[in-house]
């Protein structure tokens, strides 16, 4: 798990001055005035209360960094995480022990502020050679002071960010390392720190008895053994069963439609979407959410090799729909395939699914936002709330029966590539819904945002995208 993991986050009520931290964060608006050592600072201009300004100063024998908040109306949730993850860094600077942040009213601001600084927090160096020389925290506490009680906000704040950060330790380890088979170790430790969850992890035989053709077809070329990860919470609730489908591909070469070379050492991010799926849950059965869900992972490399799946083949999902593999470099699609059907046969009665599944999604999206579609506009609603609310942000693009004509195979009922390379994600998703019936279902394309996002509390490495979401989703909908 990520070292943010270790840093106690507790909420306090009471006067801001009186807390033990070594450093106090106190936010600026546009029209504020500050008492104490402050005021200097912000009679001489420096301290600035535009987003994200910070000035420091001292005061009762600890530091005090002032960070600007803009104007009082416009601070939502996401300008909070965008000021405190500046605040992290210039803390992560001074070299920090202990951190109490001075929380502004708002809904949803003190999580905010816990989540924007775990977040900025966050480090990879596991494979460094000398870690402490790499950089690192020293921050050890946090602690959010306000005059309402915020221990379950702050709690589930926490709760949110170590498990997103855990979904970017999954990410940034190397495809050598996160394997299939590591991924559904990962999901067994989840399963045994939590009585309501249960875990089920079915290989390359289970997967075919099952009738799996698509999913196997694309494993079936690597000599590293593929997992279908299953992970089931029964945390009660009313809402029905969820099912939350995450796309694994631990390594995408693209198969024998290999990849360009340039960055393909990118292509250990393919597994972003059941990262995100595997690390909610556990999060969600920590903080007891009352829901119950069924996680389906398919997880598998995609390697160009004898064995491999060629273009031209046609394999058979497990609903019975043949598919015509004109492109191996669209393998997503074929895994989502059996995992979505898999889903529907296990009873759930509404689905998501987070991939990583076209390089279209980021020409019309950029990073700003995930791509949406689905089958039912209700449940798309529920699904939109959740990311709005989380700052994890999803657009909707559309279906269409124009975008399912292309689908159609030649010689099989689908393919999944067309000639007509028109509205790729949208076809993409058009061929998704072929494996969900009349289940309602929203698929998340998360190609733009799962890593390379740029908001200032992620950087541009892995982002855990979509982790506060299914948080959300299990919270709301649960």
């Amino acid at each position: 798990m990520s070292a943010t993991d270790s840093i106690a986050v507790s909420a306090r009520r009471g006067a801001p001055e009186e807390t033990t931290a070594d450093t106090r964060v106190v936010g600026l608006f546009e029209g504020d005035t500050l008492g104490g050592a402050a005021a200097a600072l912000v009679a001489s201009g420096e301290a600035k209360p535009a987003l994200k300004k910070l000035a420091l100063t001292h005061e009762d024998g600890r530091r005090l960094l002032i960070v600007g908040l803009g104007k009082r109306e416009e601070l939502d949730a996401e300008r909070t995480r965008v000021a405190a993850a500046a605040a992290a860094a210039r803390i992560k600077e001074l070299g920090c022990s202990s951190l109490s942040w001075a929380a502004p009213d708002g809904e949803g601001i003190a999580g905010a502020i816990v989540e924007g600084t775990l977040l900025a927090l966050y480090e990879f160096t596991q494979f460094k050679s000398d870690a402490d020389e790499a950089g690192g925290s020293a921050v050890r506490e946090l602690e959010i002071v306000a005059d309402r009680d915020l221990d379950n906000e702050v709690a589930a704040a926490r709760a949110a960010a170590v498990a997103q950060n855990g979904a970017r330790d999954l990410q940034n380890l190397p495809a050598n390392v996160a394997t299939p088979d590591f991924l559904a170790a990962r999901a067994k430790e989840i399963a045994a720190e939590h009585a309501a969850v249960e875990v089920e992890i079915l290989g390359p035989d289970e997967i075919r008895a099952l009738g799996m053709g698509a999913f196997a077809a694309v494993a079936q070329g690597s000599y590293v053994e593929p997992r279908l990860i299953v992970l089931r919470y029964e945390g009660g609730g009313s809402g029905g069963h969820l099912g939350f489908v995450g796309k694994a591909v631990t390594f995408d070469t693209g198969g024998i439609s290999i990849k360009p070379s340039a960055k393909m050492q990118e292509m250990k991010f393919d597994m972003s979407g059941g990262a995100a799926v595997i690390e909610s849950i556990g999060a969600i059965a920590g903080l007891g959410i009352e829901a119950k869900i069924t996680a389906v992972v398919p997880s598998t490399e995609n390697m160009p090799s004898g064995r491999s799946v060629k273009p031209g083949d046609i394999v058979t999902a497990m609903n019975g729909t043949t598919i015509e593999v004109n492109n191996t470099d669209a393998e997503g699609r074929l895994i989502l395939a059996d995992a979505l059907c898999y889903a529907v046969d296990q009873g759930c009665e509404r689905i998501v699914d987070l991939a990583t599944l076209t390089g279209a999604i980021i020409v019309a999206l950029g990073s700003t936002y995930a791509g949406l579609f689905s089958n039912d506009d209700e449940w798309y609603a529920t699904v939109e709330n959740a990311c709005t609310s989380t700052g994890e942000l999803g657009w909707r693009l559309p279906l269409h029966p124009e975008y399912f004509e292309l689908t159609k195979g030649q010689y099989a009922d689908l393919t999944n590539a067309s000639d007509a390379r028109k509205a790729m994600s949208s076809y993409a998703a058009e061929f998704l819904r072929q494996f969900v019936g009349e289940t309602p279902w929203v698929h998340m394309d998360i190609a733009g945002t799962a890593w390379g996002l740029g908001r200032n509390y992620v950087g541009s490495g892995a982002s855990g995208f979509g982790v506060r979401t299914l948080m959300e989703l299990a919270r709301t909908a649960g």
